[in-house]
């Protein structure tokens, strides 16, 4: 059933309580709330009932149990690794190489680039490799996470065999007119397409000509590093409740391999049975098997550390859950249908790629859905775009960086709250930050587009 016009009112709720109260949960709930209102004063249904059916639809699904597991687990590893020293032990490493805080944020970029095979794995190595250095060269926590989060899925959809590109290469090619194109895999058509991924592109080279000044700081990100400068402080008084344990000094007896072993054993059994969950399992019982019988703790210590690691990321979960919920709440209210309805009449094979990205993008910021949102709109998209005579190769580009934008700068995007999570910030305050940067980089790609519409 469609709801007209008004199927936009909740998601433009959602946006504007955000941005007034700077609070991410609340926004989201009133979205949800208001969501099956409209639904069930337009069925004549009790929104308590839909509400209820939904939320419990949500936090029974597989998907969602396993990404709450995934991010508590790894605050319960972070949590095991910094009691024995080791986050101290390769900020000293490092330290040795990096000198300032541009050198430091540029290492957590080139990192960002090497870790490529999963956005999470990207976003919580990384975090974890790098905060404590950036802290010791005061860099602002708002820059890191931007660093990091733009390394996070713009890396992911650049380089084939990431979780990011087999997903993608797999639903694009379950259309015809993909197939058609006559390159013979799925993979090896998405590899084509990568050239004109321009939103990842810019996104990714964006990064360095901010941290060497090329780019300057803007709004939010100039205010954090006008607050280290007057005060010292790498994060605000509001990010604090994310960092209650970050303040012991670092341990000169501090050993890497405490730090490298449970990392490097989540990323192998990451690489080896293409699963977190299993992989940051893994790591934990590795960190058990080299801290216990060496005396950095005793195992009870080693237990209640796991708890109390899963137990500090409970805020995250939260905004995780509501914005699963404002996903499904979209879909139920058949946003993405609407949307579409309303920009068809408009296209041509020209402007096709522009548009194309532009509805993704919107829809993914909305809906907090950047995998959920290209997969739906795919089978719209593509076989309108061999119709119009559109260059599909530009097309399926245009729909992984909507997807992308979603990832990048939605502010309850999964990877935007990870990322606020593991780098010890509040997440509207790394929205902020980085939100200039994002637009700027969603601006040079939506230029692009258009010209490549008329181009190629």
């Amino acid at each position: 059933m469609g709801y007209g016009i008004i199927t936009l009112l909740p998601a433009l709720l959602v946006i504007v309580v955000a941005i007034k109260s700077k609070r991410t949960t609340e926004a989201l709930l009133i979205g949800c709330v208001s969501s099956y209102l409209i639904i069930a004063a337009a069925n004549k249904s009790n929104p308590v009932t839909l509400m209820v059916d939904s939320f419990f639809k949500v936090v029974t699904d597989y998907d969602t149990v396993w990404l709450l597991i995934v991010c508590g687990l790894f605050g319960s590893l972070i949590a095991v690794i910094n009691a024995a020293r080791g986050t101290h032990a390769i900020a000293n490493l490092l330290g040795k190489i990096c000198k300032t805080g541009k050198s430091t944020l540029f290492t957590s970029w080139l990192l960002g680039i090497i870790i490529f095979v999963d956005d999470y794995m990207n976003i919580m190595t990384i975090s974890a490799c790098t905060k404590k250095l950036s802290d010791l060269r005061k860099v602002p926590r708002e820059a890191l996470a931007y660093v990091i989060d733009s390394t996070g899925a713009p890396v992911c959809v650049l380089l084939p065999f990431s979780t990011w590109a087999i997903f993608f290469a797999g639903i694009f090619y379950e259309q015809s007119e993909i197939v058609d194109l006559g390159y013979g895999s799925a993979m090896v058509t998405y590899i084509h397409a990568i050239p004109y991924m321009f939103y990842a592109l810019v996104a990714v080279i964006i990064v360095p000509l901010f941290i060497f000044g090329v780019i300057p700081r803007l709004g939010a990100m100039k205010r954090a590093y006008k607050r280290v400068e007057e005060t010292g402080e790498v994060y605000s008084k509001e990010s604090q409740k994310w960092n209650k344990n970050e303040n012991e000094e670092v341990n000169k007896e501090a050993k890497v391999v405490d730090f490298l072993l449970p990392i490097l054993t989540m990323i192998i059994v990451q690489l080896t049975v293409g699963d977190m969950f299993i992989a940051i399992i893994a790591a934990i019982l590795a960190a058990g098997i080299i801290y216990i019988p060496r005396k950095k703790m005793r195992t009870n210590q080693f237990c209640d550390l796991w708890v109390q690691g899963f137990a500090d990321s409970v805020s995250a979960l939260v905004i995780i859950v509501a914005a699963l919920w404002m996903r499904q709440a979209s879909a139920d209210i058949n946003l993405p249908d609407y949307v579409i309805s309303v920009v068809e009449p408009f296209v041509n094979a020209n402007i096709y790629p522009l548009v194309a990205f532009i509805v993704v993008a919107v829809l993914g910021f909305i809906t907090g859905s950047n995998w959920g949102i290209p997969a739906v709109c795919a089978p719209i998209i593509i076989p309108l775009g061999a119709a119009c005579g559109a260059n599909l190769l530009i097309v399926i580009a245009a729909i992984v960086c909507g997807g992308t934008f979603c990832s990048h700068a939605c502010f309850y995007s999964d990877a935007t709250v990870i990322t606020s999570s593991s780098c010890g910030i509040e997440n509207m305050e790394h929205v902020y930050s980085q939100l200039p940067y994002t637009m700027i980089a969603a601006g040079i790609a939506s230029i692009l587009f258009l010209i490549a519409g008329f181009i190629f």
